[in-house]
This record gives C-alpha cells, structure tokens and sequence, in this order.
C-alpha cells in the first residue's frame, strides 16, 4: 500500500498452524453459543478478549462486548441504585484495554477502531484526553498515513472541542516531517474547506491563504515530483481556484427568449412538456416555491418538478419540470407565452419563451411519422444557423462567470507556466502533463469564450494513452470530455456536427435538427447542457459504455447508439427518462456478451412489487420466456414508448428475444429494420 513493497509472511510450522486454527475454531464456537443465548458473565468477555486479541478482524466479537457492555452496566445500575463513577470507569477502561491489545494486532483493524469510538462516544465518563493523543502519536510515528489514525484524529479533536486552526498546524507539522503524508495533506484540505467557509478568523482572504498553499504544494512538487501526495492536493487547489463555490444556473430549455414552434401532432398527443434546468453543481429545493410563473394561461401548479439524479438522490445538476395538460394551453393565434423567475442558489435568473403552432407540419391527421423506416442519412443544410442564433445555450455560461476573475485567472496562468517549464525538464513525467491538461481546461472554462487550448490539451491526453498504460481508460474518458467541451464551446464549432432532418413529420419541435458525434473515438458523456434542444442525436462508432447523461435530453426523439460497446441493459438506464423518445438503434453492441452480468441487480426486479409489469408477465409465460432471464430489458422498455429498435448484432438477439420485445413494447412498428406484424 502506498508504493511501499509488501512484506513476504514467514512460513508457520503447520503443526503450530493446525493448533491454532482448532483454538479459533473452539473459541469462535463459545462466542456465538454465549451471543445467541445472551450470556454476559465474566467468563463468557473472557473468551471473546481471547478470541478477538488472536483475530481482530471478528465483527460478531465487537458487537458481543457492545452488548455485553450494556447489558452489565444496566444490571449494575439495577442493583446498586449509587453505582459509583470508578465503577464505570474501571468497565471502559477495560474495553479500550481490549482495543489497544487488538490494534497492536493490526493497526488497521476497523472493528477495533469503530469500538473505541463508540466506547468514547457514550461519554459516560470524562475521556482521558492526553492519552488518546499520546496513543494517536505512537500510532501515526509507526505508520504516517494510517487514515484510520486520521479518523480517530478527528473523532477525537471534535470530542474535545480542538480547533480546526490547531489541527491545522497538526498537519503542517506532520507535513514538514514528510511531503509524502497523503494523509495529513487530505485532513489539511477538509479543515482549509471549513475554515473559508465559514469566514474563521485569519481565513477572510481566501485569495491570499490559496496562493499561501499553492507555494507549499510546489516545494512538496519539486522535492519528489515522483509521490501522489502532492499532486492530489494540488488537484484539490485547481478544483478551489477553478470551480465557482455558488452553485448557479448554466443552462434552460426554453431559453430566455426562444420562439417555439410546435408542432400540431405534438400538441395534440403530448400531455407533458418538458422543462429543464442544469446547474453547474449539484442543488436541491426547485419546486413551486422556488420557481415563479407569469402567463395567462399557466401558473406554478401546472409544474411538477423532479431531479434527474442516477442514485435517485433529492440533489441533482438537472431538474426537469412538466407542464401538464400541455395540449390544453397552445393556442393557434396568439401561442402560449411563459414567464419563468428560478429563484435558486442565491440569485434570480428569470427566463421568457413564447410556444406557437407550426404551419410546416405535413403528417396526415392520424400520422405520427413513422409509418416508414426512419434512416439516419441527415444531409447537412445551411438552414441551421437562424435557429441556433435564436437558441443559446452559451450565452448563461458566460454570464455566470464571476465578473472579478482576474486572481483566477492569473494564479492559473502563473501554474501553466511553472508546469510547461516542468514538462520541459521531464517529458515522461504523467503527472506533469496530467494536472498540465488540467490546468489549461480550468483556464478554458473560467475564461469567457475560453478555447485556445483545446488542442494542446488533446495531445497531452493522447501521450498519457500512451505513456500510461494502466489508465489508458481513464485518459480516454478525459480526452472525451476535451472533445465534446470543444464541439459545444460554441455556435459555429456546433454547427459542422449539425444537421437537418428532411422528415420533419415525426418530430415536436421545428426546425428538426441532428447532431452528428459519430466516429469521434467517445467513451464518454459530456457538456449535455449545451444540448438540450437536440431531438435527434446520432452516437453511433464510438466507443461508449455508459450514456450517463443522456436523461437531460427531454426532447430526444431520435437515438442512435449502434456501434459502440455497450455490454448489459442497465447501462442504458438513463435513457428509461427519455419519454419523447420514439427511435433507438442499439446494434452491434456487446448486450448479452458476458454470461455474468452483475450490473443487472442494480435495477429492481419485475418480480419485486416496486414493479407492475403482471401482464407482460403472463403473456411471456405463455411463450416459455423466463422472466429471470430479461428481467432488466423489460423494465427498459416497458418505460418507453418506442416505434423503432434495432437490437441486430447483439449476442442477446434472438428469435425469444424479438417475441419479447414485441410483448414489451405494444406500439412497435419497427424492429431490425423490418415491420413489426
């Protein structure tokens, strides 16, 4: 651990191995015979000291003299009104007796650690203080970076009401002893974090005390650019420097001022219409307190708001509001004009969009635009810049860029500079290129318009693909993210992806334009707050595994993720949010490729009663499908309303598998290309 080399265990003569495994086995027997029959004598503690001094490591021990604790200062107290202090004492000190002897054993045992807080955090008795300490210090002398001795630090120092100013000079102290303490630099960075954020005394200039720290970690730096220490602090000053501490809105659908031109099957059908905001950090709290809606025909309780979150989280970047009963509000003369103030993170941001019919629909009166096979063959038109003029997506990222940036700026400048000098004197360094590519996207995205270094940033992830092998995966998801940020950093880079779909009968919104990513070598999902207009998106010859992200594109109609490397069905759980979603192409992926796909039980079962699919359910038992077999890719597409899928290419395919889907989804009207009977 830690770059150190393990230490090679001596080879214990069998016969004393032999002995001691039977005494393990014949203690742990007596302590579960006493646990479960809830036996607490002097004897019975007895053998769990014994057990737990051979293996510190045995939960079921820890939890016993826990309860045993209890259970025997609980018949004291019955017994003995005037149950002395000593008494307590004398029992406490027994049990952190215990843990010293079990830490001694392995001073990283967290049963061991977990006891001795939860004995201390009974505060029955005044802790001994200085001994805590003294034993913190034998601790972290033996082993520096022992995190749970950092742990314990800080458990301790809350115990005793230590300030957060002293503990900080704690930690300069065991980094002026060794630069390579990743410990004592990590409790520096979260006890920093509080004191600027609450303003401490000494701590009102968070300019001055960053730059303070940033000339510490570049002595750490250049005494052994080799140790991660260091450069995971400064990763922490880059986050500091670069990322706004207010959270504030960065991008809507509508924007402030879009004229919408909807389409009249669209309003017919459509019940819902989407409303969406991103923020640049994580919120909670956008609800009908928070949002504010001026119209003649609309008012806040039209809307129900919901977080867009992968761990189903109240917090989330993006929250999407439904106004209900849509087609009620559009009217054909006027249009529907909406008014929307967010009064979220600390500022107001207010936003007007007007929704009027299109006169350019062409479906018949029943049609829906897919009664033929759509093709992804978009041609490119030069009919897509006045939309996009209307349409801004850029324009609240820059006005969300703090006006005073100057010391942002400059510090980021004044570190490119020293790790470009630094490159220059050691061209293999990962490090140095790493928080170099780093540093310039900072500088890109704080800086208004901000995209002079995108290419340079782009080769020094393609040298760290080949100069570290180990984690080509994860210079490959950041040189996605480079690209996408490069794409969408403004109009006119947008408009080379862009084109215009000729079939405009399908869609909600004109002009139906299509963004084409296909072939750009993408891992991963970037910058979708730049993209949520999109109806038509086409991902397809990358090499994606996840569509995180995805699920802020409300007005997604059509998706194409064929050729990628998408490996199981819960990968593509985003897309369940997309409900305008009526074209998916999933071929040639790797869905079904690996017998064991562990991922699956990151969703619900059909069987569990979360889930109402009855049925579906017992109209694939009547074609010998098992459930268990598909249980996840039923809960994906019962959650859609497709026309088209295309799954050809997939090891999942088969002849069950289409019987299941057309079970599934009812509306299909298309799947491998072929019409749905």
């Amino acid at each position: 651990m830690h770059g150190r080399p393990r230490k090679a265990t001596k080879q214990e003569d069998p016969a004393a191995a032999a002995a001691k495994s039977a005494r393990l086995r014949e203690l742990q027997s007596q302590l579960l015979h006493f646990h479960h029959n809830r036996i607490y004598t002097k004897e019975a503690v007895s053998v769990s000291s014994k057990l737990l001094e051979i293996n510190p490591e045995i939960y079921t021990g820890w939890n016993y003299r826990k309860l045993a604790f209890q259970h025997n200062l609980k018949e004291v107290s019955d017994t003995d009104t005037d149950t002395d202090t000593e008494t307590i004492k004398s029992a406490i000190e027994d049990e952190l007796r215990m843990v010293e002897v079990a830490l001694r054993r392995n001073p990283k045992s967290y049963g061991a650690w977990y006891h001795r807080k939860w004995i201390l955090g009974q505060k029955l008795v005044p802790a001994n203080f200085d001994h805590e300490f003294r034993l913190l210090d034998m601790l972290l002398k033996a082993d520096a970076r022992n995190f749970h001795g950092w742990n314990y630090r800080r458990f301790i120092a809350r115990l005793k009401d230590v300030s957060e100013e002293e503990e900080l000079k704690y930690t300069m102290d065991m980094i002026n002893t060794n630069f390579s303490n990743y410990s004592a630099w990590h409790n520096r960075s979260m006890l920093l974090s509080k004191l600027l954020r609450k303003k401490a005394k000494g701590f009102h200039e968070e300019e001055s005390i960053l730059s303070d720290e940033f000339e510490l970690v570049r002595q750490a730096l250049f005494t052994d650019p080799s140790d991660q220490s260091g450069w995971f602090y400064h990763l922490w000053l880059l986050d500091q420097t670069s990322t706004p501490h207010k959270p504030h809105l960065v991008s809507s659908w509508p924007s402030d001022k879009l004229n919408i031109e909807i389409s009249a099957q669209f309003k017919e059908k459509c019940e819902r219409f989407p409303i969406i905001f991103c923020f640049n950090q994580q919120v909670d709290g956008v609800n009908l307190a928070t949002v504010t809606i001026n119209s003649k025909l609309v008012s806040s309780e039209h809307i129900t708001w919901k977080p867009l979150s992968a761990n189903n989280s109240r917090k989330s970047k993006i929250w999407v509001g439904f106004l209900e009963n849509f087609n009620k509000y559009c009217d054909n003369s006027e249009g529907l004009s909406v008014e929307i103030s967010v009064h979220c993170c600390e500022s107001i941001v207010h936003l007007k969009f007007v929704m009027k019919l299109s006169h350019m629909d062409h479906q018949g009166e029943n049609g829906d635009g897919f009664e033929e096979l759509f093709l992804w063959d978009c041609p490119k038109s030069q009919e897509i810049n006045p939309y996009l003029v209307s349409y801004d997506p850029w324009r609240l990222r820059v006005e969300s860029v703090e006006e005073d940036t100057k010391w942002h700026l400059d510090t980021l400048s004044a570190e490119i500079a020293l790790f470009k000098e630094m490159s220059e004197c050691d061209e293999d360094s990962k490090f140095v290129k790493l928080t170099l590519a780093r540093l310039l996207g900072a500088h890109n995205s704080i800086k208004s318009g901000g995209s002079a270094y995108f290419e340079e940033i782009l080769k020094l992830y393609d040298d760290l693909i080949k100069l570290d092998a180990p984690h080509y995966r994860y210079y490959r998801d950041e040189r996605s993210l480079v690209l996408l940020d490069q794409m969408t950093s403004s109009k006119d880079s947008l408009v080379e992806y862009c084109s215009r779909c000729e079939n405009s009968s399908f869609s909600c919104i004109n002009p139906q334009l299509c963004i084409n990513f296909s072939g750009l070598n993408l891992t991963r999902i970037g910058f979708v707050e730049r993209l949520l207009w999109v109806q038509i998106l086409d991902l397809s010859h990358n090499n994606l595994t996840s569509i995180l992200g995805l699920e802020a594109l409300q007005l997604l109609v059509c998706l194409n993720l064929s050729h990628n490397q998408i490996m199981s069905f819960t990968a593509l759980e985003p897309i369940k949010s997309l409900q305008s979603l009526k074209v998916l192409d999933l071929s040639f992926n790797e869905i079904g490729s690996h017998p064991v796909d562990t991922t699956r039980y990151l969703c619900s079962s059909p069987l569990s009663h979360t889930c109402n699919v009855t049925e579906t359910m017992e109209e694939l038992a009547r074609e010998n499908i098992k459930i268990g077999d598909f249980w996840e890719a039923i809960l994906l597409f019962e959650s859609l309303q497709l026309a088209q899928l295309d799954m050809q290419g997939n090891p999942v395919t088969n002849e069950r598998f289409r019987v299941l889907v057309g079970k599934v989804i009812p509306c299909l009207k298309w799947l491998d290309g072929k019409p749905v009977r």
